[in-house]
């Protein structure tokens, strides 16, 4: 595909020798609206050579460029070149690439030969799977996608919360009231029930959190048969409860290993840490001071020697790099960790170790109930399984009532209603904050995830009544109207928009992206008769539908979201 932003560098570094092609493209500019132009190039960094004002500088240019065959228009706006795309070339170059490629339009080779891990979703095992764990599991699961479309040998990584005190408190309250086959008929809740009651009683019997404790160093020793069982137990039935709602989103992973996993390989790092004079004793624990950082100190071991996160993170991190010798090792996990990430991250810079800087934390904004704030411990949840089955079962009930006829109706009940979910989550920043609100989750008007769908299934339609082939001669040079051009300028972008959303780590820039796609596809279907037209225009205006359709469908699956034919 033409590159018209090299292009516009081409021109400009014939007229000015003085600056380097690369910063020559960094000055390019993006008008705010096409009437100004496609590309605009300011002449304020080329006052101080020419010695002249800017504007003049931008006149005199203007004078010497050729646009060649890429570019109709040149003209200076003040200080600004302005280049106005050939609309011809730009319109054979998007839709022939998009035929070539298809589904690969946008994708590239630049992470050939690299590994990439992404650690995302890792829910607590024995604990809800619920609506707070969905940013982590949907953001995590684009940046796999995304990475592995640049090319890059990426690995999905589900790093559960399977180890800690938490354990503890589970098998002192299984012990004391616990029901093997009462859990085993809905595992989450029964467990849930311990652990709320665990923790309400023992605000009143502080004894209890003491034999929390002893349950858990049991647990790391290794040597108590009744507690390794338990933990087994509990593990496989919450994986298996988990399983269903990663199956709903259409989720896999390549790894399940969980903090447990590392147990063994911390007395490994400790000892390094040791070596290396790092570890300092504090009321019986064991830290690393990162005061000179302006940061508390990192937590290494309690004072009854079993360990913490920071432990576990940094035994983990040191395992990836030697089992992977990954290129980037990215935490999708949520903003209220930030001073933890910072903490153990400086503690690997510390050992030794430069690729710690390759260990990347992509943080995102919490979720919270209209009513406050999530809490496990006060058993105040709300669980993503539930959501999942209300959007689908809303999605449903409508299509019951304006396709009726439709087949597979439950199929794409369930595309569309999961998909709801996932593009809510996708669609914001992924930083910012929000309130889950089930009246704002399943309404399907304006931009959300069933509109985009929808006018997937649109152009599908009007691909299959126009019997449109690839085969077809297409003279491109007949989409000309505003609509068609807008389009394909949107068309033009997504490449660059999927490197952007790679680079910056933000699934969102893609969301937003296809989002204007289907309103520009839209608009050009209003206003652009496709079917009804003559034949060598209808078949120009339907490979340009073709093109939306499938960037479209490449755009959703990169989010994680199906893209129905029919709705």
């Amino acid at each position: 595909m033409i590159d018209f932003k090299k292009q516009v560098v081409n021109c400009i570094s014939e007229v000015v020798q003085n600056l380097e092609k690369e910063e020559l493209e960094r000055l390019v500019e993006i008008p705010p609206n096409y009437d100004m132009g496609d590309y605009a190039f300011p002449c304020f960094r080329l006052a101080k050579e020419f010695k002249k004002a800017p504007n003049l500088i931008a006149e005199e240019l203007v004078e010497k460029i050729d646009g060649g065959k890429y570019f109709t228009e040149i003209k200076n706006v003040g200080p600004y070149i302005n280049f106005f795309v050939n609309t011809n070339k730009l319109t054979e170059t998007v839709l022939e690439s998009v035929v070539e490629e298809k589904e690969k339009f946008g994708s590239t080779d630049i992470g050939k030969g690299r590994k990439v891990l992404v650690e995302f979703s890792s829910p607590n095992i024995a604990k809800p799977f619920h609506i707070g764990h969905i940013r982590s599991t949907v953001i995590g699961n684009s940046l796999y996608k995304i990475f592995k479309f640049q090319g890059f040998d990426t690995e999905a990584l589900n790093h559960l919360g399977d180890y800690g005190t938490q354990f503890g408190m589970l098998i002192a309250a299984y012990k004391k009231w616990g029901d093997r086959k009462v859990i085993e008929t809905d595992p989450i809740n029964e467990l849930l029930k311990l652990y709320v009651r665990f923790n309400k009683e023992a605000e009143e019997d502080e004894s209890l959190r003491e034999e929390a404790r002893h349950w858990f160093k049991e647990l790391e020793d290794g040597e108590n048969e009744e507690a390794t069982e338990l933990w087994q137990w509990i593990r496989d039935i919450s994986l298996k409860e988990f399983n269903k709602v990663y199956d709903m989103l259409g989720i896999k992973f390549d790894s399940y290993k969980g903090e447990s996993f590392y147990s063994d390989k911390m007395p490994k790092v400790i000892e390094e840490m040791k070596e290396k004079d790092m570890l300092e004793e504090s009321e019986g624990a064991m830290i690393v001071d990162l005061e000179s950082y302006n940061m508390p100190p990192a937590l290494i071991t309690k004072s009854d020697g079993s360990t913490l996160y920071a432990t576990r993170d940094i035994a983990a991190a040191m395992y990836r790099k030697e089992h992977y010798d990954f290129y980037k090792n990215i935490y999708v996990v949520a903003s209220e960790q930030n001073l933890h990430f910072k903490q153990w991250k400086k503690v690997i810079e510390l050992m030794g170790y430069d690729w710690a800087n390759d260990c990347i934390h992509v943080p995102f904004g919490m979720v919270s109930l209209e009513d406050g704030k999530l809490s496990t411990r006060q058993g105040k949840v709300v669980f993503l399984e539930d959501v999942l089955n209300k959007a689908v079962e809303s999605t449903l009930a409508i299509m019951e009532e304006r396709n009726p006829d439709l087949e597979n109706k439950e199929e794409v009940a369930k595309q569309v209603g999961v998909g709801a979910v996932m593009f809510q989550e996708l669609f914001n920043n992924r930083i910012k904050d929000y309130v889950f609100s089930w009246g704002k989750l399943l309404s399907f008007e304006g931009e959300t995830g069933p509109y985009v769908q929808y006018t997937h299934a649109r152009a599908n339609s009007l691909l299959e009544k126009g019997e449109f082939s690839l085969e077809t001669k297409i003279d491109y040079s007949l989409l000309k109207e505003n609509d068609e051009i807008n389009l394909i300028r949107l068309l033009y972008k997504f490449p660059e928009i999927v490197v952007d959303s790679m680079e910056k780590l933000e699934p969102s820039f893609i969301t937003r992206h296809i989002t204007e796609i289907a309103k520009a596809f839209n608009k050009f279907y209003n206003s652009c008769p496709i079917l009804s037209v003559e034949e060598e225009l209808r078949n120009a205006r339907l490979i340009l539908v073709f093109a939306t359709k499938t960037v479209i469908k490449t755009g959703l699956g990169l989010l994680g979201i199906e893209a129905p034919n029919r709705m």
